[in-house]
């Protein structure tokens, strides 16, 4: 195609711009009248240009995204038809959450191994039993979530104690090259911010990196919550890509790229006006992919109060099949390149992050940090901001804390507890604890009904 339309235009540059912008201000400061600045310190300009790209290459595995469903192993055959009927629907992956042993040869029974992808995602640490289901396992793609820091930052305790449980994990790591998963998700669901989350994923790990040694590297992947700032949290996991790749370096390791699992936040999601949760988790959903995001759970409308159900489990699994072969998604997570907001707020997330896992190491790490109480702190200071904004409305949830339809009642309709259930037994640390952010209003209103 010919150029010549083109070439009759001058280009203009940043500074011509931003000249133009302040003339028409008649006066006003640029920074103090058009910079925006979020909590965290991320400036966010009126306008971007090629000035503003970072060049920063970002690197993915395969193509496209696994649509994965999330199911709850409470009886092993209804888990086994619950898995079946998905894969059959749609989705190409199964997250199965253990809360126990289960019967293997039940849970596995008839499922379709050519090209699917499970996870396991256990809430006990038990070499032996992992052994056992690792041997069903060799000619299926699989992923073990297991996260002994991850339940010392959610529990306050150890599964057993600090060394039983990396003695654990050890036997563990040599069965499986995929068994380590840093679960992320505590750490946005409780409202820290985006670099905190990001520094406190990156410090998370490298607790495991000085334990095992570099090695364990590959064996390690990344569980991400992902909230309604669309832009931004396109940015976080770009950023974290970045980032881990960055400290592997510091290992001397190359080309191990993040495997990052997302699903929706649950600190947004709301009892009152429950269908709005569908419009955040799409928008969370497209973060996720357009973000390079390799495997995503989508969270039903109803999670929050309803007990998981066929009608939940299918629109959520529907919103992601529409984002991926209606919205032409399928394979989008090279999208956001040459982006020059995206590209902006990605570095700037990034470098902030890495400060604060800087001085988390300077500090002793995570562990360390963890035991003193520091992270905890720093999770509420920010949960606290946010949760103050929302309380005076600069946080926005429709149907809660804005435009309420007054007939809503929700009393009646609750098969789950909502709410933070208080916690009295002996912890070795302050467990982090996840908090929606509407949960005061929610009791409040429920009282009233």
């Amino acid at each position: 195609m010919s150029d010549y339309l083109f070439e009759e235009f001058e280009g203009v540059s940043a500074a011509s711009w931003k000249q133009k912008i302040q003339v028409d201000l008649k006066g006003a400061d640029y920074n103090e009248t058009l910079l925006w600045k979020t909590d965290e310190g991320i400036t966010v300009k009126p306008f971007y240009t090629k000035e503003d790209r970072t060049n920063k290459k970002i690197t993915f595995g395969n193509k496209g995204f696994n649509i994965c469903q999330t199911i709850v192993i409470n009886n092993e055959t209804e888990a086994n038809k619950d898995a079946i009927d998905a894969l059959n629907r749609g989705a190409n992956s199964i997250e199965f959450i253990a809360l126990t042993p289960f019967n293997i040869d039940n849970l596995l029974k008839d499922i379709d191994s050519n090209n699917k992808l499970l996870y396991f995602n256990f809430k006990f640490l038990d070499a032996d039993f992992i052994e056992k289901l690792s041997k069903h396992l060799i000619n299926i793609k699989h992923y073990f979530n297991i996260d002994i820091v991850g339940n010392l930052v959610k529990t306050g305790n150890w599964f057993y104690n600090l060394k039983e449980d990396h003695a654990q994990l050890e036997k563990i790591t040599a069965l499986s090259n995929s068994s380590i998963c840093v679960n992320a998700i505590v750490y946005q669901n409780a409202g820290a911010n985006m670099p905190q989350q990001l520094a406190y994923t990156l410090a998370h790990a490298n607790e495991y990196l000085n334990h095992f040694g570099k090695e364990i590297a590959e064996k390690i992947y990344f569980n991400f919550a992902v909230g309604s700032n669309y832009f931004f949290e396109i940015a976080k996991l770009r950023a974290f890509r970045i980032l881990w790749a960055t400290l592997l370096k510091e290992y001397g390791i190359e080309n191990t790229e993040a495997h990052i699992f997302a699903q929706p936040s649950l600190r947004n999601k709301t009892l009152y006006d429950y269908n709005v949760n569908m419009l955040r988790t799409t928008s969370e959903s497209m973060s996720a992919i357009l973000g390079g995001a390799n495997t995503i759970s989508n969270v039903s409308y109803d999670e929050i109060f309803h007990k998981p159900n066929e009608f939940g489990k299918r629109i959520s699994r529907n919103q992601l099949l529409i984002l991926q072969q209606e919205s032409e998604l399928a394979a989008a997570q090279n999208i956001a390149d040459g982006t020059y907001y995206i590209e902006s707020i990605t570095e700037q997330i990034a470098q902030k992050a890495l400060d604060i896992f800087k001085q988390i190491e300077n500090a002793g790490g995570f562990l360390a940090q963890l035991k003193e109480g520091v992270i905890q702190r720093k999770i509420k200071d920010s949960a606290d901001k946010e949760q103050a904004k929302f309380n005076n409305g600069e946080i926005t949830l429709l149907g809660t804390n804005k435009i309420q339809n007054d007939k809503d009642r929700m009393k009646d309709d609750l098969e789950i507890f909502p709410f933070i259930i208080p916690r009295d037994e002996k912890t070795l640390i302050k467990p982090i604890i996840p908090q929606r952010l509407a949960e005061k209003l929610e009791q409040e209103r429920i009282e009233n009904e």
